[in-house]
């Protein structure tokens, strides 16, 4: 009787716990996730990327979770982006990293490669505010220049971005939501598309090949559907926001505004923050579950020698 009951509590713990899942995700250079605007990389032992370093760690990648400013430009962010990578580089002995950057982190991940080539594999943009964002052009074209309600707007989201960083980091960073704001404008993504083009179509909605002109592979994926679940209350937000463009788009980004090197989908049914599989995992019913998005590109990269 001992022994059959210790046999079943065995084989409990072998249902519940964690075990190792392979090395289908076991790419050859690191990977590193990078947040997009007012993002974190965990609050509360809440990832950004919901469940998705846990899902590619259990199937044998290197994942890191860079730490950056939640509101400031794509320029400064960048750089911190790339004293970040160095460190990691020391941390895991590789010679390049993979970045997956969502919305503003895909810019930023784009200014790093332009920038230190050499320090990477390879770019993945999701949801990527390539060619700017309407959203922004409505945000900033709203408050008028030097204005006391600009001051405050510019105060508020500041100091949001400071209490994100603050919980997540343990630490402040610097803010700067105007700049934020202006770098993903039309006008300023297509300044910061002329002076970092790689990777880049050369029209809209175009397509540009895998490998830059830099030698850092780029790729790209995007939802095409502001609402996809009536239990998450982000999506009311976002269907709201959709509003403002008069193409297909996530909710905060048009479909054709991700395009980065390979376009692996843009119009996958998730919205701007089902990209990262968040809130907490309520996604459509009827798409591939956005973790299996990140597992098959990890073993893309991997099947690629990156």
């Amino acid at each position: 009787m001992k022994k059959s009951l210790i046999i079943f509590i065995i084989s409990i713990c072998a249902v519940i716990t964690p075990v190792y899942a392979g090395d289908k995700a076991a790419t050859k250079y690191p990977i590193v996730f990078v947040h997009g605007i007012f993002g974190f990389s965990d609050i509360w032992g809440v990832d950004y990327f919901y469940g998705v370093p846990q899902a590619l760690r259990n199937e044998g990648a290197n994942v890191y979770i860079a730490s950056l400013s939640p509101a400031n430009s794509t320029e400064l962010r960048g750089e911190q982006l790339r004293i970040f990578i160095q460190a990691v580089l020391v941390d895991s002995g590789a010679e390049k990293v993979n970045i997956i950057g969502h919305s503003h982190g895909g810019p930023t991940a784009r200014y790093a490669a332009s920038v230190s080539p050499e320090l990477v594999a390879s770019v993945t943009s999701v949801g990527g505010v390539n060619w700017g964002t309407k959203f922004a052009d409505v945000m900033r074209g709203a408050v008028k220049v030097d204005s006391v309600t600009e001051t405050l707007v510019k105060k508020g989201m500041n100091t949001l971005a400071h209490v994100i960083t603050g919980i997540s980091e343990g630490e402040t960073l610097p803010e700067d939501s105007l700049l934020m704001t202006e770098s993903l404008t039309t006008a300023g993504s297509l300044l910061f598309n002329s002076a970092y083009p790689e990777g880049m179509p050369t029209t809209y909605c175009g397509d540009a090949d895998t490998v830059g002109s830099n030698g850092v592979y780029y790729y790209s994926w995007s939802g095409a559907q502001p609402f996809t679940h009536v239990s998450d209350p982000v999506d009311y937000a976002l269907e709201l926001t959709s509003l403002v463009f008069d193409e297909k788009n996530d909710g905060v980004v048009t479909s054709c505004s991700s395009h980065l090197g390979q376009v692996i989908k843009d119009d996958y049914y998730m919205n701007h923050m089902d990209e990262v599989n968040q809130t907490f995992g309520l996604t459509s019913w009827f798409e591939t579950d956005p973790v299996t998005l990140y597992r098959q590109h990890a073993e893309r990269l991997k099947i690629a020698g990156l």
